[in-house]
This record gives C-alpha cells, structure tokens and sequence, in this order.
C-alpha cells in the first residue's frame, strides 16, 4: 500500500471529511475509520472507508497491518455538551477508552505521529479573553473533560513510548466546502450557523437565542466562528510539523468574535430573508465570551486562517445547505 496512508478516525464527520479532502489535495490518501452513527458515507470521497470502532482493537490490528498508514488524525468522539452532562458514561467510553484502545495499537504498530482533534472545552469558563493555550484548564461538562484526559493520555505516551502528538483546540467550527462537495450534516443539529440557515429556509422553526442579558455589546454570547477548511488546513501543517519536531496544543480559532445577534444579522444579509428569533432563557455553562488567542499556531505551525469574513463562511455554509 502507499506509504503516504494516514489513518482518519471519524474521517466520515463534519470536520473529518474537509480535513481528508485537503490530504488528498497534498498526496495524501486518507483511510476513513469511521461507525458512521454520527458521519456520513456520501462524505467519504477521497479514500477508503473502513466502518467500526475506534474500541474494536482486533479492526484496529488488521486497519494498521493492512494500510501502514504514517500518522493518524484523530476525529472519532461524541462531541454534545448536554448530552455529556446527561449521560457522562457515553463520553468517557468512547472519548477516553476508545482513544485509549487507539493509543495502545499505534504503540504497538510503531505508529506515529497523531493530530488530535481537542477543543477549548478543555478550558472551562474563560478567566481572560482571548485564551491563550496556558489559560487554567478547568472544564464545566464530561465533553471537556474527556477531551482534557485524552491531552493528558497523549502526553504520558510521548513520554513512556516516544508517541508524538498535535491536539488542536478548536473553537466553533463552521462553513462548509466551498466546491459544495461536503457540508454540515448534523442530526440533531446543534451548531447555531446551520440553525439560523434553517430558520431562514422556514420561518415556523425559529432560532431560540438563549439570553440576551449577559455582558457583551449586544447582550448575547460572542463566539469564535472558525472555517470548516481553515480547521482543515491546520491538520495537515500539524502532521507536517510533528515529522522532525516536539509535541504541542494549539488554540485555532480567528481570533475574533461574533456575538449571536451579529450572525443572525449576517445570516439575513447573506440569504436575503427575515430571521425572527425566539428569545429563551440563559443556558447554563454558557461563557459570555470564548475567543481564541491564535499567536501559537502562526508561530509554530506558520498557519493563518484564510476565511475571516464571518458572511463568507456563512455564505459557503448557505450554498452547502440549499444543495
């Protein structure tokens, strides 16, 4: 098999997807592990699909036997919040265990290097805004937490097995190919820029914006909207700087907020409709504020995000939508 075969665990997700899409376009072939109970098999289009589990270590033994792949990006995870506090056993299950499982057979594989997709869940309520990767990580919710043991995992590997490892703290992924190739399929959707879309294409299912009264210009949460392709093109350069250098954590995000009015307001722009939201009470756990410090990842990894126009992510996200 190629020698250039990195294993994508979730590869068949949301971010999975657009992040095989560009090793494809770098001579990569990505290999997809995925169960496809949250990803999509339309979203596979640039490599093998193999379905199962990241707990399955028997799939994973005949995975690393067979395709050799040199590093492995790691997707595979539950990822809602309020599902977590529900039913904390699903995430740390799958999350940590399974990630475990994962750990053991790249040890025993002699496979390295691994790009982990974290989140700045790991943080917890922000103390200082923009975060930078040395703010207190305290998370709120078993989604963070089991993102923050995974980061602890990874390190004690490194140090007993040499594993090296990139864990990329997202913010809030959005936007969607902009060939129109792949997009945002969630079900339940959770992400508020497709819920907006969605209450733009049919009025009788409003957005809910859960509180207006905290302590931001307008009175709503800002967050740090990311573009699905720039989240992308930040685990290729991370595989890239992992062949000959230390491991890392680094924040990705723009480095700018939006608040929930303000994408609300472009999503009107963007489509042309009237968005009419319903106002609901605060959700608890919500920060006022996450924004990223994004100093480390241009420093160490040379990466910039290329899409910074909030209506132009909103845009792609749009077009995606109406395919």
């Amino acid at each position: 098999m190629s020698a250039r075969n990195i294993l994508v665990t979730g590869g068949a997700g949301y971010i999975g997807s657009h992040t095989c899409k560009a090793l494809a376009a770098r001579g990569y072939t990505p290999v997809t592990l995925d169960t496809l109970v949250n990803g999509h098999e339309w979203a596979v289009k640039w490599g093998p699909l193999v379905v199962g589990d990241i707990a399955d270590r028997a799939l994973l033994d005949e995975v690393f036997a067979t395709y050799r792949p040199e590093g492995v990006i790691h997707f595979a995870a539950y990822c809602y919040v309020g599902e977590s506090v529900e039913d904390p056993g699903k995430y740390y299950a799958n999350n940590v265990a399974g990630t475990l499982t994962l750990l053991e057979a790249m040890r025993d594989h002699k496979v390295v290097p691994i790009v982990f997709s974290s989140s700045c869940a790991v943080y917890g309520a922000a103390r200082i805004v923009p975060i930078t990767e040395d703010h207190p990580q305290w998370p709120v919710n078993p989604y963070g937490w089991s993102k923050f043991m995974v980061e602890r995992m990874l390190e004690d590997f490194g140090r007993a097995h040499g594993t090296r490892h990139c864990a990329l703290r997202y913010f809030n992924a959005a936007g969607a190919d902009p060939d129109g190739q792949i997009g945002e399929a969630h079900d339940p959707e959770s992400h508020l820029i497709p819920l907006v879309l969605q209450a733009a294409r049919e009025p009788d299912s409003p957005v809910t914006v859960f509180g207006t009264d905290y302590d931001t210009p307008d009175g709503t949460c800002i967050r740090d909207y990311i573009h699905v392709c720039d989240l992308a093109e930040a685990h290729i350069l991370a595989l890239g700087h992992l062949a000959g250098n230390p491991s890392l954590a680094v924040n990705l995000g723009t480095g700018t907020g939006n608040s929930v009015r303000e994408i609300i307001e472009a999503a009107c722009a963007v489509t042309g409709k009237p968005i009419e939201p319903k106002i609901g009470p605060r959700r608890p756990g919500d920060p006022p504020r996450l924004v990223a410090d994004r100093t480390l990842a241009g420093k160490i990894l040379g990466w910039q995000p290329k899409y910074t126009d909030i209506r132009e992510t909103i845009r792609h996200a749009w077009t995606w939508m109406n395919r």
